[in-house]
């Protein structure tokens, strides 16, 4: 891990959801076409290819109960990671009737089924607190979460499904 003081302080990642225009626009303003959402009471699953280099499809699903996004990359070949699932943590919730919006809290888990977790960026998120660009408790309620989900992640066997389900949450993949 870097230190917090060399890190790229940047302001929280933003990102919008189109359900009626099947459009994904990314933090850097991109617009992207999505080829499937779906929504649950307990959030919104996105597909859609991708053209960045190292993976060619995503799968999301924005929880916002949980303050989670959960996301399945599929990775090129060359580029394969150890990781089953990859959790952002931050606020994400519909805005409008057929629009949704996530705010990255910095923060990171990567979950590797049935061996572990990982928890990543916590310099980025103290970067970010030291910088004004997260309040005192966007950090502490990113780094509950981010506690609670290792926790819940941990206690079913490094299982994420099972986990969700527990919470009455079963997530649908492609």
């Amino acid at each position: 891990m870097t230190q917090a003081s060399s890190v790229d302080v940047h302001r929280p990642k933003v990102e919008y959801f189109d359900l009626a225009d099947l459009t994904n626009t990314d933090p850097k303003g991109f617009v992207r076409p999505v080829e499937q959402y779906h929504v649950e009471p307990w959030g919104l699953y996105m597909a859609r290819t991708s053209d960045h280099e190292q993976f060619h499809y995503i799968e999301s699903w924005l929880l916002p109960d949980l303050a989670l996004r959960a996301t399945v990359f599929h990775y090129h070949p060359e580029h394969q990671r150890d990781q089953d699932f990859y959790l952002d943590l931050g606020e994400f919730g519909q805005v409008a009737p057929e629009r949704w919006k996530s705010v990255d809290h910095y923060l990171d888990i990567i979950v590797r089924s049935g061996r572990g977790t990982e928890l990543l960026d916590v310099d980025e998120l103290l970067a970010a607190l030291g910088a004004g660009l997260v309040t005192a408790a966007q950090a502490q309620a990113a780094i509950e979460t981010a506690t609670g989900a290792i926790d819940g992640i941990a206690a079913h066997d490094y299982d994420l499904g099972r986990w969700l389900d527990s919470l009455g949450v079963t997530l649908t993949w492609r």
